[in-house]
């Protein structure tokens, strides 16, 4: 029904303007009587997976971006995820970046977006989690505002940390958007472990320590990711998520003049999935560290091939998007 009925629907609206109608439509079946419990029938039985000290219904996730402000997090576990990721979320309330800034490529299964962190800040959002009925597993993932300058960005990682802290389940550190200038400098030894070790500080005064990742991006080379996972040790870290969006534009095959005219912002959906489980298959070599899986999961057989390469869990984005809440029960089928 979605692929056939709902989705050429969504498709005649500009993306931004679809993922509202969506949001606004999700609501309206969440209000209605049963209809949660309806959908959660018929989602598959899978064996829990137990990580971070947590235990997950089932490994496969809502990546961040998609429910940035919490504004559907009782609706999520309808539809069959086991966890879902908000954010990202900055100290302050920010807009993001001017619109058009969210693009499909239909014809490679694809997403470019240039949304640059716009969030309704922690507070409010914090509110929110303190509200929510659901008791699904959430993670927080945060990052600094836009006009917080890189020498800074650690004190906005901890204003957040702190704020969140007792809404959510773990954290995860974004640092490698491609649509916050400069955000990306993050990913460099020195500031990433000032980064790294101010929030662990912040984290070891609290009762009880939350589990801290680290979002990487599928562009880094071999030698970067290697000292990456040097640095997850000597600060760590709890885990890592591969990956985030990619800047590269050669995997597609859409026509190159469509894809100037809609310009820079971060890549993902079907291009990203070879390059994404690649960057999975490298940590997977050199760490014995979690990993989350994110990028380019279309398909039963993309999450399979995820959780093959190295990954403990799995999580959708675009995939979501294209495939519908199909793609989840789909993959469910598919795990013992």
């Amino acid at each position: 029904m979605y692929q056939s009925l709902i989705r050429p629907i969504l498709f005649k609206f500009p993306a931004e303007k679809a993922h509202h109608l969506t949001f606004a439509g999700l609501k309206l079946l969440s209000a209605i009587p049963f209809a949660k419990s309806i959908a959660k029938s018929g989602v598959p039985k899978v064996k829990p997976t137990v990580l971070f000290g947590l235990e997950f219904p089932n490994p496969i996730g809502l990546a961040a971006g998609l429910d940035k402000n919490a504004l559907l997090i009782d609706s999520w576990e309808m539809f069959g995820f086991g966890f879902i990721e908000l954010g990202t979320i900055t100290p302050l309330a920010q807009d993001g970046n001017p619109q058009p800034r969210l693009f499909r490529i239909p014809q490679d299964k694809a997403l470019i977006n240039r949304m640059g962190f716009n969030n309704d800040g922690m507070l409010v959002i914090a509110e929110r989690l303190k509200n929510r009925s659901s008791k699904i597993i959430v993670g927080g993932n945060i990052g600094k505002n836009k006009v917080t300058p890189n020498e800074e960005a650690a004190s906005d990682y901890v204003k957040c940390f702190n704020t969140l802290y007792p809404y959510v389940d773990y954290f995860v550190l974004n640092v490698s958007s491609p649509n916050t200038p400069g955000l990306r400098a993050l990913q460099e030894k020195e500031p990433l472990l000032e980064l790294l070790n101010a929030v662990q500080s912040a984290n070891a005064k609290m009762p009880k320590a939350k589990p801290i990742l680290l979002k990487i991006a599928p562009d880094l080379t071999e030698e970067a990711i290697l000292e990456i996972v040097e640095i997850l040790h000597e600060s760590k870290l709890d885990g890592v998520i591969a990956t985030n969006t990619t800047i590269d534009r050669t995997a597609l095959t859409a026509d190159s003049k469509q894809v100037e005219e809609i310009g820079g912002g971060g890549l993902s959906g079907a291009p990203l999935t070879k390059k994404s489980t690649e960057v999975v298959r490298l940590l997977r070599k050199h760490t014995s560290l979690p990993i989350i899986a994110s990028g380019g999961v279309m398909t039963a057989d993309d999450a399979i091939e995820k959780f093959n390469a190295g990954a403990n869990l799995v999580q959708l984005y675009t995939g979501f998007i294209y495939e519908g809440p199909s793609l989840v029960k789909q993959i469910l089928r598919r795990l013992p």
